[in-house]
């Protein structure tokens, strides 16, 4: 399962930079994750600073 990203998102771009498989993109209010591309690694999730990113 995907990795989501909540309204907490600040869009500060943390997590996409992290991201191995570039699946993490600027959404319209806040940055998003591609469930197709995701291999639910968690290498986003620890680099959040608002902890907005969710297994």
């Amino acid at each position: 399962m995907a990795h989501t990203i909540t309204d907490e998102c600040i869009s500060c771009g943390a997590c996409a930079g992290e991201c191995p498989v570039n699946a993490i993109s600027e959404g319209s209010s806040h940055f998003e994750v591609d469930e197709a591309t995701c291999i639910d690694c968690g290498a986003c999730e620890g680099v959040c600073p608002t902890g907005a990113i969710q297994a």
